[in-house]
């Protein structure tokens, strides 16, 4: 029997080739080398997933952005976000999931023999830079200060610095002008391309109000380049439809499905509803995103006290389509370019229209995006307390509102949006009377691990404080 077994593993080792025999030792499900358009798809839809989630674990914007509330647990909704550890979470998930896959997607793009036309690796490259950008400035435009030129290196620097938020905002447009003049449109990118499908116009596109989004956060820190970088983006072409968003078609499925599914349905949780702040706004305004926004469970539509405990059953619930799993991730859009606009009408900047019908422009797209009929949609627009020239206060009052209000579901940029106009007025959270933060803590791994750095960037900022502001936030 000995000689039996022997023989035939000698007989086994025979039969394999050279190559079979070297792949013994390589596991199928955890491959050495990844493809470079692998890591590109799966760090942009983690950015989209990061971005587009509610969990309270890594993404409380909509809670911030006092659109939502919770129901039993208020923790969030009190801005208690340093003992949750929610920065911990957002920031390894930005830095970890998405930047470095994206720089492992970069390097094997670049190590790619089988890319023979260095146009193609161009665009590769370009696209992975674009996506890089919006990345780094969502984080900046969390934090301030940041990680930036000696980060991602892995064990080769475990504490890198923080580099000055300002800087990192200048080193973005000259990386995002770069990808810019990079793309070649006569040929394709990545092969997978899941949002634009290889049309490389329209990555140019997106690149150019990227741009145009970084210009005008600097309005008010450096007007003379704001100025020139906007309108530079202006005349490269920038976001002129909702055809032209930056989105990504979730699919019907629980693996590929918009976040909020898991969130919302999967969870089979009942732990958020509109908040008071927000229904109320509309319900002033007569808004007929009412219907979309808000479920009718509720007429007329209640809020949930902002920062209270809230039984779900008392108030409106959340939209009926916010509960789908194909509910699109939207990034960047129409909407949000053209109250940019308005805002750079107003400081002079050289933009065709006026602020009036870049501002009313902004309110349509938006609807016109959520399918809100084209009757409800003029007569909105013609409300003495919605037209530009008639609505109350200030210009920038005026654009912060109707921003804030169309950032529903985008909750980083709605807040984002209060923060730049200080507009509308926010409350305070019923339990603890809180301020609004104006940026997040950093993370309690920061100050344990990389305790020096921190303690320079905390200092250089102004205090490691949620109510310290943003470099762009001088007002």
């Amino acid at each position: 029997m000995k000689k039996i077994l022997i023989a035939f593993a000698a007989l086994s080792l025979a039969s394999c080739s050279n190559e079979d025999y070297a792949n013994l030792n390589t596991d199928p499900k955890n491959p050495e080398k990844v493809p470079g358009s692998f890591l590109f798809t799966a760090g942009t839809k983690t950015l989209f997933n990061q971005m587009g989630s509610t969990s309270v674990n890594n993404n409380i914007f909509r809670l911030v952005a006092q659109h939502w509330t919770e129901t039993q647990y208020i923790t969030e909704t009190n801005y208690n976000i340093r003992s949750r550890a929610i920065p911990d979470t957002y920031w390894n998930n930005l830095y970890t999931n998405v930047l470095y896959d994206l720089k492992k997607a970069r390097e094997y793009v670049n190590a790619d023999v089988e890319i023979l036309d260095n146009d193609i690796k161009k665009n590769q490259n370009a696209m992975i830079t674009v996506i890089e950008v919006l990345t780094w400035q969502q984080l900046v435009d969390t934090f301030g200060n940041i990680p930036y030129s000696q980060t991602l290196q892995g064990m080769e620097n475990t504490t890198p610095k923080y580099d000055d938020a300002f800087t990192i905002y200048k080193d973005l447009l000259l990386k995002i002008n770069t990808a810019y003049s990079d793309f070649n449109e006569l040929k394709p990118g990545f092969e997978n391309d899941f949002v634009y499908n290889n049309n490389i116009a329209s990555w140019k596109t997106l690149a150019a109000s990227i741009k145009f989004r970084l210009a005008m956060r600097l309005a008010d820190v450096d007007p003379a380049l704001s100025k020139t970088e906007a309108e530079d983006a202006y005349n490269k072409g920038i976001i002129s439809s909702n055809s032209d968003n930056f989105i990504l078609n979730y699919e019907n499925n629980n693996t590929n499905a918009n976040p909020l599914y898991a969130d919302l349905v999967l969870s089979g949780r009942k732990d958020f509803v509109p908040s008071d702040t927000f229904v109320n706004y509309l319900n002033n305004l007569d808004d007929p995103r009412r219907a979309v926004y808000f479920d009718n469970n509720k007429t007329p539509y209640i809020g949930g006290v902002y920062g209270d405990y809230n039984n779900y059953s008392a108030y409106t619930h959340i939209g009926k389509i916010f509960y789908t799993p194909t509910l699109k991730g939207d990034l960047l859009d129409f909407s949000e370019i053209s109250f940019l606009l308005a805002d750079a009408k107003e400081r002079g900047y050289n933009v065709p229209l006026t602020a009036d019908a870049y501002y009313t422009q902004a309110i349509r797209a938006n609807m016109e995006y959520w399918n809100v009929p084209a009757a409800d949609i003029t007569t909105y627009i013609a409300r003495p307390d919605v037209s530009y020239a008639t609505a109350p206060g200030t210009w920038k009052e005026k654009i912060g509102k109707q921003f804030w209000i169309a950032m529903y579901n985008r909750g980083i940029e709605a807040w984002t949006a209060w923060r730049m106009y200080d507009a509308p007025a926010l409350g305070l959270p019923a339990a603890t009377k809180t301020a609004v933060p104006k940026r997040f803590t950093y993370p309690v791994r920061e100050v344990t691990l990389n305790g020096a750095n921190y303690s320079q960037a905390a200092s250089a900022i102004g205090g490691d404080q949620q109510q310290t502001k943003l470099f762009w936030d001088k007002f």
